[in-house]
């Protein structure tokens, strides 16, 4: 007996039920409805070492005429480009992009494998079904048609047969075989529209990525220099983002580590963490908020360059630019110094957002972010004094000074860096890890990077004498006993490695997530993440993504998520 499904995941209503009664009858038709696999050909030289629908596009478009906009292509060029399609046969799969389309005893109907469209045509007397159970024909007469006329919007098959270009200048597939490999129970979301509610793209990205790949591009946004990236293409985009540092650093000498998820110490950034319990160990842990002072024992150990590519957990507020899981790149480098390091990180994110984006510009909002021009340097105060004089030359010292000068930043500053900047010359009581500038003990050798207003970097001479790492422990314990939640722990193991003696060094985290925002024109950094954290319970508005055809989603008027 096959359970049934719950109406809050596929609702009781026409559409649905007329996908449910095709299901029972594909059942009965080639048996399985969910087979295990399906065997593509290996006709192009894709990186999958089969043929999907992006590398058959992309191989055999070169034999469809090339036809302006309302032309059909002329009897000879068919005939040429047929006698050469004619001798290749492929077997693809795909979801259907488009509802099938009947036109008699044929039919038309394009597959989609998430980039790249291919039209399938399916003739009544000449498509075969095959059978999941035995892999055979079925033995109905006439089983590829029947078996198309149970086939809906977003179901996945696979196809074989001879590729060649329809009298509209086409490239297709004229099906021979025709397999069911999985049958869509809940409507495909509108394909003019896509899906407009942010909370649904998030709470449902697998939704967000169907929509957007079978969304039909508008005159404008077939332009590719004016388009918005589709979700998909956002995260390809990161991916790339994300293989490109990881290439740079590799090129550079560095070793990727992987350091501890939990830790018994919640130390290495100023934050509040999440706390679980180890039942084994009966003692409590905490997910990292940094992993930092692990990365520095390596120093320690005599690793000279050292990276992680890591998830970090805080908790605390959600905002556009707040995640409480989010992604950092960090390294380390013995013998340097916070020059060095903005020096280092200045070439580094230009030359990998030129291999993610293809250029060293981002268009972000009204803003193009050039990346290739070189980044403006400022300190703190002298960054205040651009905008605030006055008050800059009233500032006093001490630490009740430090703490009106990062206000003062943070109040009128920061929101106006759109073009990069590093921000320098830190106070120190701010910065418990870093070491103090020769020139000046209040101030920290560090920098902040920030692009379009967001702090996308954070870097400095890393402090490396044990005594002193030490006292600012013993200060920050002074400020949790003050009530700041967030004040660094003190983690004395750490202060035991530093006894061993470690090298000068200098270290930095690169905001992942903040970065992919910057290349893709997102403002929120829900956008950027597959699946971000949300409440439980949607918005009252927020209706599930299932949309019925030639319906548009929902829009609302919501905050950006």
């Amino acid at each position: 007996m096959t359970t049934r499904l719950p109406e809050d995941i596929v609702p009781d209503n026409d559409q649905t039920r007329a996908r449910r009664e095709h299901l029972d009858r594909v059942w009965a038709l080639v048996g399985n409805a969910y087979p295990n696999r399906f065997v593509r050909t290996s006709l192009t030289e894709s990186a999958e070492g089969e043929d999907t629908i992006t590398s058959v596009v992309g191989a055999f478009s070169k034999y469809a005429p090339e036809l302006k906009g309302g032309e059909r292509p002329t009897p000879e060029q068919l005939e040429g480009a047929n006698a050469e399609l004619e001798k290749y046969t492929v077997r693809v799969s795909g979801r259907l992009a488009t509802p099938p389309r009947v036109m008699g005893k044929a039919a038309f109907v394009h597959l989609s494998d998430g980039k790249e469209r291919l039209q399938i045509y399916v003739r009544k007397q000449e498509a075969v079904a095959v059978s999941n159970d035995s892999l055979q024909p079925a033995e109905e007469p006439e089983s590829g048609w029947k078996l198309f006329q149970l086939l809906d919007h977003g179901d996945f098959v696979g196809v074989e047969g001879k590729l060649f270009v329809t009298k509209t200048g086409e490239l297709s597939v004229h099906v021979g075989t025709i397999q069911f490999l999985s049958k869509a129970l809940l409507p495909m979301p509108d394909k003019m529209h896509g899906i407009n509610d942010p909370e649904i793209r998030q709470r449902q990205r697998y939704a967000d990525l169907i929509a957007s790949s079978l969304k039909v591009k508008s005159d404008e946004e077939a332009d590719d220099s004016v388009r918005e990236l589709s979700t998909r293409e956002v995260f390809e985009r990161r991916s790339k983002l994300v293989g490109a540092m990881r290439r740079y650093l590799d090129e550079h000498g560095y070793v990727e580590v992987e350091t501890p998820m939990l830790s018994p110490i919640a130390s290495g950034a100023a934050a509040r963490p999440f706390v679980t319990h180890h039942n084994a160990l009966d003692i409590d842990l905490y997910l990292r908020i940094a992993p930092e002072l692990y990365l520095k024992r390596l120093l320690v150990g005599g690793f000279e360059r050292v990276y992680e590519l890591n998830r970090n957990f805080r908790n605390e507020g959600i905002s556009a630019r707040h995640n409480p899981e989010f992604t950092m790149l960090e390294f380390y480098t013995a013998y340097k110094d916070v020059n060095w390091m903005m020096d280092f990180c200045e070439e580094m994110i230009r030359q990998t957002v030129l291999a993610a984006a293809g250029g060293t510009a981002a268009a972000f909002g009204e803003t193009e972010i050039d990346f290739g021009r070189k980044f403006r340097r400022l300190t703190m105060k002298e960054a205040v004094a651009e905008r605030r004089p006055e008050d800059v030359k009233s500032l006093g010292g001490g630490e009740d000074g430090a703490r009106r000068l990062i206000e003062m930043f943070e109040e009128s500053v920061e929101s106006e860096l759109i073009q990069p900047t590093f921000i320098t010359d830190f106070p120190k009581s701010v910065s418990p890890l870093s070491k103090a500038s020769p020139d000046d003990p209040a101030v920290a050798e560090r920098f902040e990077l920030y692009v379009a207003g967001m702090e996308v970097a954070n870097g400095f001479s890393e402090l490396n004498d044990p005594a002193e790492q030490l006292g600012r422990f013993e200060e920050q314990a002074r400020q949790r006993e003050g009530g700041d939640e967030e004040a660094m722990q003190t983690d004395l193991d750490y202060v035991r490695a530093l006894a061993y003696g470690m090298p000068p060094a200098a270290g930095i985290g690169i905001g992942i997530d903040r970065m992919t925002m910057l290349l893709t024109n997102r403002r929120s950094i829900r956008d950027v993440i597959l699946f971000p954290h949300l409440r439980q319970t949607p918005r009252p508005h927020a209706k599930e993504a299932e949309v019925s055809e030639g319906e548009g989603g929902a829009r609302t008027d919501s905050d950006e998520q």
